[in-house]
Order: C-alpha cells, then structure tokens, then sequence
C-alpha cells in the first residue's frame, strides 16, 4: 500500500507537515469529477432551492412537474428550466414523462455519493 506526505514546512515554529494518508483515503478520479460536476450544478442559489424543493416534494410523495417549479418561485420559465437542465445534466435530477407532463425527481443516490466524496476530499488534516 502507497502511504502519501507532502514535504512538509514549518510556520512561527509550528509544524504545518500533513499526516500519511493510506491511497484508499484519497479521492479516486470519479470522485474528483463526481464533486466537481454536482458542485458546478449547485452553485447557483436558485438551483439548490429549486433542488431542495423537489426532494421535499418527493419526500412528501407529491409529484412535481415544470409548473409547480414556476408557481413556488419567483422565475420565469425559460429561467426555472436552465436550472433544472444543469441538475439533470449533473444527474441531481431524473425526469420522467407521464402523458405530456415532465415529472421532476431528485436523485438522492448521486447527493449520497457527492457528500460521501467531499466528506473524503475534506478530512485532510494538517
């Protein structure tokens, strides 16, 4: 098993060397792009409460489609969309067409795998 130790430096007497990590703590190239592509999707405010809103409904087993996204926020349409097709894109969330209505559901798996990785990508300790 590899063991990683970036050289180490000292600041005001202290030292700022990071402790070994194991390989298997480091972050895996599909975790890298998993947390950058799901960061990329909620950096917008209005994307993680439109996302926030269609797990509650979700969560509560009420269907959501386009119009209810538009009707519980302040966005126009075309607006509402763009937000919703950067969290498809990211796989945040799946569409499904029930007759000529596009019903909204989050991907809670893909959230569990984004916060699983950024807790990884987060534990460095120097």
């Amino acid at each position: 098993m590899k063991y990683y130790a970036p050289l180490g430096a000292t600041f005001y007497g202290k030292d700022l060397t990071m402790r070994l990590r194991k390989e298997n703590d480091l972050m895996h190239e599909d975790e890298i792009i998993l947390v950058a592509q799901v960061s990329d999707a909620l950096a917008h405010p209005a994307r993680i409460k439109i996302y926030q809103y269609i797990m509650q409904c979700n969560k509560d087993r009420v269907n959501v489609c386009n119009k209810d996204v538009v009707a519980a926020f302040d966005y126009s349409q075309a607006t509402i969309s763009q937000h919703i097709k950067k969290l498809v894109e990211a796989d945040l969330v799946q569409i499904k067409k029930i007759d000529k209505c596009s019903m909204y559901y989050a991907n809670i798996g893909k959230l569990m795998k984004y916060l699983d990785a950024t807790r990884k990508f987060s534990t460095f300790q120097a």
